[in-house]
C-alpha cells in the first residue's frame, strides 16, 4: 500500500475489479485496498443471501455485504441476484446488467462445423436415427448429478422415438451417470468424455438438439454456447437461465423438476423438425445480438472509463 501510494500516478492501480463474491467467497482485500488507494471497487457476479445471516457461514455472509456495499459498480449476470444485491447499493445505479457472453464468432465460422455428419458418426459410433440430441456438462455431486437423474428419467419415457443422446463430460460421478443410462439400448446414449474447441463446437454444428433439465442451475453457459451453433435448448426454468433461453424462441422451458414436462418439450421438438430449425436460427441470432463478446465489452468499457473519470454513475 505504501509503494502504491508512493508511485507515480501512471504505475498506480486505477481500480479494483472482483469477480463472483458471495458468502462462500467473500472479498477481503477489494474494499480495505480500494478505500486506502481512493479507487473504484467493482464487483462482477456478486450475490447476497440473508438467509446465511447468523449461520456457519455468518463472517462470509456479512463480509459479502460489506464488500457489495462499498462497490461502486456491481456487474449483473443473473436477474435472481438483482433484489438482495440492490438494496445494499448506495445508488440503484450501480448495479449494472450484464448478460452473460461467449465469443459468438467461434460457434459460427467454419471450424465449427469441420467434418460431416457422417464423420462424427463414424468417430463417436453414433447411430442412424433422424434426432442427435446433446448434452455437456460436468459429472459431479449435487445440480449435475440431478439433473443427469431428471434427464434419464424423462428420456426413458420417449424410447419409442428415433433419437441418440450424446453426452459430452466426465468427473468423479461419471461411473454413477453412466449407470443412470444403463437400461437403454446399446448404442442409444454415447459418452464422449470431456471436449473443448473444435471437436465440441463441430458436434454441436451438427447435433439437433441440446436437452439438459438445468436443476438449480444458476446460468448455464454450455447452453449459450449451444444456441451460438443453432442449437435449440430445452430445460428447466430459472431467472439465469431464462436470462439466455427465450422459451418459444430460442427453445423450452418447462417448471423445473418436472419429469413429465420436459419429456414433453423434448418430444415436442422431435416430432417436429422445422420447429426445431426455426428455433435453432434465431438461437443463434439472438446469442450473436445480445450475448457476444463485444457487446459485453461495449458496457465493462463504457462503465469503468465513466468510473475512472469520476463521472459515472
Amino acid at each position: 500500500m505504501r509503494r502504491y501510494r508512493a508511485a507515480p500516478a501512471d504505475l498506480r492501480p486505477e481500480l479494483w475489479f472482483t469477480y463472483h463474491v458471495y458468502h462462500k467467497a467473500p472479498d477481503w482485500l477489494g474494499p480495505p485496498v480500494a478505500k486506502a488507494l481512493g479507487i473504484p471497487y467493482v464487483l462482477a457476479e456478486a450475490s447476497f443471501a440473508p438467509k446465511q445471516a447468523g449461520g456457519r457461514w455468518s463472517a462470509g455472509h456479512d463480509a459479502a455485504g460489506e464488500a457489495i456495499a462499498a462497490a461502486s459498480a456491481v456487474f449483473n449476470l443473473n436477474p435472481g441476484d438483482v433484489d438482495c444485491v440492490k438494496p445494499l447499493l448506495e445508488s440503484p445505479q450501480r448495479l449494472v446488467p450484464l448478460k452473460p457472453f461467449i465469443d459468438t464468432a467461434e460457434y459460427s465460422s467454419p471450424l465449427a462445423a469441420v467434418g460431416t455428419r457422417e464423420m462424427l458418426a463414424k468417430r463417436y459410433r453414433l447411430p442412424a436415427v433422424d434426432t442427435w440430441l446433446m448434452v455437456v456438462a460436468m459429472m459431479r455431486a449435487g445440480n449435475k448429478r440431478d439433473s443427469y437423474q431428471l434427464l434419464a428419467e424423462a428420456l426413458a419415457t420417449l424410447q419409442a422415438r428415433s433419437w441418440c443422446l450424446v453426452i459430452v463430460g466426465d468427473g468423479p460421478r461419471r461411473a454413477e451417470v453412466e449407470d443412470m443410462f444403463a437400461a437403454f439400448a446399446p448404442g442409444r446414449i454415447v459418452f464422449t468424455g470431456a471436449l473443448a474447441g473444435d471437436p465440441l463446437r463441430a458436434l454441436m454444428a451438427h447435433c439437433d438438439l441440446f436437452v439438459w433439465p438445468g436443476v438449480r442451475e444458476p446460468i448455464g453457459m454450455a447452453m449459450l454456447e449451444a444456441q451460438a451453433a443453432g442449437l435449440p435448448v430445452v430445460t428447466g426454468h430459472g431467472p439465469g437461465i431464462a436470462n439466455i433461453v427465450r422459451d418459444g424462441c430460442t427453445g423450452r422451458l418447462v417448471p423445473r423438476g418436472d419429469v413429465g414436462a420436459f419429456a414433453g418439450a423434448v418430444a415436442g421438438l422431435i416430432d417436429a423438425p422445422q420447429t426445431r430449425a426455426d428455433l435453432g436460427s434465431r438461437a443463434r441470432r439472438r446469442a450473436v445480438e445480445y450475448h457476444d463478446i463485444a457487446t459485453a465489452g461495449a458496457t465493462l468499457d463504457r462503465v469503468l472509463t465513466g468510473l475512472k473519470a469520476g463521472s459515472w454513475p
